[in-house]
């Protein structure tokens, strides 16, 4: 009698599947062969049978419902049947088929014809053993079950959804997902502006059962999760980014080619200070950050999550993931809000006033410009010291220029009656940042910073090159300014590098030693086309390198360092 019913259910579990499965070997416990089998992609594929002891996904259209199967072969056998929603909340029932005991033909051991097998089995629903409705992981279990076809059916009635499916009829020893600690909680134990640290009790599973168990912790700004599949569901692979040119400087629409200044740029802004077409050098934006992360940790319980944006609220989750099954259980998220930024204390600048700035690295200042007259034009002037700042300039809220700037830079900004400036300077990550800063509304002839040209490097010309000297040459201004010109012999593999990081671009000629100076002289020249000036060194070593700076001092003491320039000189004339 029993070997008659068994061979009905498979039979009628035949059928139901179609002739696609007829061919399918069902499922075993047995362990040689089921391992075989679980690893056999296509046995299990777009099948409508449950394995026992393996998980398995599936994907539901909205409001079309999927039926699943398998089968008990003995009475008294334990059941446990976990379902997992991912995308949406779903509607599952598990039901046991009512089928034949015996065989038709009085006894005669022969299977009744499959049609009307069929029939029986669609024909009766079967008795309902299990219904819910929701997004929980949720389970059936039962410590003792009758043999039999057990059905389970699976809606969506939200939109089209992944779930997964477990099943098992030895769920004492399968134990396929990592088992909570007595206290599952997820506690958050340091808070900062940008850092979260979180801490767990860890799993029994790998402690106990030496099984591999490691963590993974998803933090979002919109919900807790359940499970592991549901946070997966949400998180974004696509990691296309832009690339960005970095602002360069911009040099004057006249560069002196005719008098050996080879130009730069391919074109120049008609506004000086707000428009650029440099490319100075290209960098790779960082990717956008997406608004859900996952991060696997291994088998540490206590994580710091950093680069977070302050005064905001997270939702911090951990799974316990099995590495030999990659099934996982969630512990009890939590959420925290970051604390506030610092906020920063705005520096007043006066009109004609030279303000010193220092910014911690990655930091930021901000200054605020109010003129107290009405005005046409101010003036911005800034002088950075060490590395690269980005300059950020706002008038009564909107943005009038944003660049990065190096050396020395003067922006003109159109003004507009009673308008205040929102000067934003933010540091380099390199290191730290120091800078001079000057905004004014007054003429350029009553600043205490000297004017300057766009174009502020040294030009050496090589064919006046001897063993003893040099001849260099630079660009002046329509005012009438004091130049100093200063030399240092320095080794052959001196560099650019090296230069910029052992000078301070705002310290003047006071700090030069006497032995350097060259001369100083004033210039000027009304016609701004024809203002360049040269210079001839005398007194070198041949065959020797030297480093020449030239500055231009102001009628109150400031002084600007232009570009400075290695030359060399000839070692044979």
């Amino acid at each position: 009698m029993r070997q008659c019913k068994g061979w009905s259910v498979v039979v009628v579990l035949l059928v139901l599947l179609g002739l696609g499965a007829m061919a399918q070997k069902l499922p075993t416990r047995d362990e040689g062969l089921f391992q075989m089998q679980i690893r056999d992609k296509s046995l299990f594929h777009d099948s409508s049978v449950i394995p026992d002891g393996a998980e398995i996904s599936g994907y539901l259209f909205r409001d079309t419902p999927k039926r699943y199967y398998f089968v008990v072969e003995e009475d008294n056998t334990p059941l446990s049947v976990t379902v997992t929603p991912c995308d949406a909340p779903l509607e599952w029932k598990l039901t046991l088929q009512e089928l034949p005991e015996e065989a038709s033909g009085e006894g005669s051991g022969e299977p009744e014809p499959l049609d009307q097998q069929k029939q029986q089995v669609t024909v009766d629903e079967g008795t309902e053993l299990f219904t819910y409705k929701g997004n929980d992981v949720e389970s059936y279990v039962a410590t003792s079950t009758p043999s039999g076809l057990y059905q389970l059916e699976l809606l969506s009635t939200e939109k089209d959804s992944n779930f997964k499916v477990y099943a098992t009829t030895t769920p004492e020893s399968d134990q396929p997902y990592p088992e909570l600690p007595y206290d599952p909680r997820v506690d958050v134990t340091a808070l900062g502006r940008t850092t979260v640290t979180l801490a767990w009790k860890p799993t029994p599973t790998g402690s106990l059962m030496g099984q591999p168990v490691q963590y993974c912790v998803v933090i979002n700004k919109e919900h807790n999760f359940k499970s592991m599949c549901a946070a997966e569901a949400k998180i974004s692979v696509d990691d296309a980014f832009m690339l960005a040119p970095k602002p360069g400087r911009d040099f004057s629409p006249f560069d002196f080619a005719h008098f050996g200044f080879v130009p730069s740029d391919i074109g120049f802004g008609k506004d000086r200070g707000l428009t650029s077409n440099k490319i100075s050098r290209a960098y790779t934006a960082k990717p956008k950050a997406s608004d859900i992360q996952k991060v696997c940790i291994g088998n540490k319980n206590i994580f710091t999550v950093s680069d977070l944006k302050p005064d905001t609220q997270y939702y911090f989750d951990v799974f316990a993931v099995n590495s030999a099954t990659n099934t996982s259980t969630a512990y009890v998220g939590t959420f925290a809000r970051t604390k506030e930024e610092a906020r920063q204390k705005t520096v007043e600048l006066k009109d004609g006033k030279v303000s010193d700035v220092f910014i911690k690295r990655k930091g930021s200042k901000f200054l605020r410009f109010a003129p107290v007259s009405s005005h046409q034009r101010v003036t911005l002037f800034v002088h950075t010291c060490l590395d690269a700042v980005q300059v950020q300039v706002r008038r009564d809220g909107k943005l009038l220029l944003s660049q990065n700037v190096e050396g020395v830079r003067q922006f003109q900004l159109r003004g507009k009656p009673k308008a205040k400036y929102l000067i934003r300077l933010r540091g380099s990550r390199k290191g730290a940042s120091t800078l001079k800063v000057l905004a004014t509304t007054r003429p350029s002839s009553k600043q205490p910073f000297p004017s300057l040209p766009e174009d502020t490097r040294i030009k050496a010309f090589d064919k006046l090159r001897t063993c003893s000297s040099v001849t260099v040459a630079w660009l002046g201004t329509q005012d009438r300014n004091k130049y100093c010109i200063y030399r240092k012999e320095v080794a052959d593999n001196y560099g650019e590098e090296q230069r910029r990081r052992e000078q301070n671009q705002c310290a003047g000629p006071e700090t030069r030693r006497k032995s350097e100076k060259v001369l100083c002289k004033y210039f000027h020249s009304p016609n701004l086309q024809k203002a360049v000036t040269t210079e001839t060194i005398t007194g070198l070593e041949p065959g020797k390198t030297y480093l020449l700076d030239v500055y231009v001092v102001g009628h109150s003491g400031h002084s600007v360092k232009y570009q400075s320039k290695l030359v060399k000189t000839r070692k044979y004339c």
